[in-house]
């Protein structure tokens, strides 16, 4: 368990087939701060995260894949910065100095690489992976998003949002144990080409849009409370 004592874990059983709310429910007998979601039908990560924030009440919220391509250990490291009051949102980034990291798909790297280069141009950061499991947030900066892509969208979707708003976001080097397509992986080439009008989309055209417009204003406004 993580090493926090205020803590709560949010599991999102996006209509699977195998065993997972049974192996949650055990889970939930013995640890309280555990919360169960189904959904009905797979509605894919984008809406997974997006009830999952919803029903999430703490006030530093982090995303955790269900393949642990990603180590929950690191975990305090990543929220730290938050903690420190020196951050608003933090990236894990698999592409800084890290601990370990599977050797896979060069093509996956150079389009993790590529897409983060093209949001960067949009958003004018200098960020290193956009597309990483690994996001954490004040809740002043993530509930009040109402996400709207789908499929992997959310990841291209809430940076280019955040990127809009005043938070402090960093990055801080993570390990990566990356799965092969025959262990499961299911990203693939539409969901490159859904993340490149995305890109696009969320940078230049929802900003504008009415529901941009007040998240932008509502997280812009609960930050600068925080620091008056």
């Amino acid at each position: 368990m993580l090493p926090f004592d205020d803590r709560e874990i949010i599991v999102v059983d996006d209509a699977s087939t195998d065993s997972t709310s049974q192996i949650v429910e055990d889970f939930q007998s013995r640890f309280d701060c555990i919360k169960l979601i189904r959904q009905s039908t797979n509605g894919g990560k984008t809406s997974a995260i997006d009830v999952a924030i919803q029903h999430a009440s703490g006030d530093v919220i982090i995303i955790q894949d269900a393949d642990l391509e990603y180590d929950p250990n690191e975990i305090p490291d990543i929220v730290a910065p938050i903690m420190a009051d020196v951050a608003d949102v933090v990236y894990g980034s698999r592409f800084l100095v890290k601990r370990a990291s599977r050797v896979l798909y060069f093509y996956h790297y150079l389009a993790n690489k590529g897409l983060t280069f093209f949001s960067n141009i949009l958003t004018n950061r200098n960020m290193s992976d956009i597309e990483t499991c690994y996001k954490a947030f004040r809740k002043e900066v993530i509930k009040p998003i109402k996400l709207t892509s789908s499929g992997f969208g959310m990841e291209v979707e809430i940076t280019a949002m955040v990127c809009k708003t005043r938070a402090r976001t960093y990055e801080v080097p993570i390990s990566y144990y990356g799965r092969t397509y025959e262990e499961g992986k299911k990203i693939g080439l539409k969901d490159g080409i859904a993340a490149i009008w995305y890109i696009f989309y969320y940078n230049l055209i929802h900003p504008l849009t009415s529901p941009g417009k007040r998240y932008i204003e509502t997280v812009n406004e609960h930050l600068q409370s925080r620091s008056s």
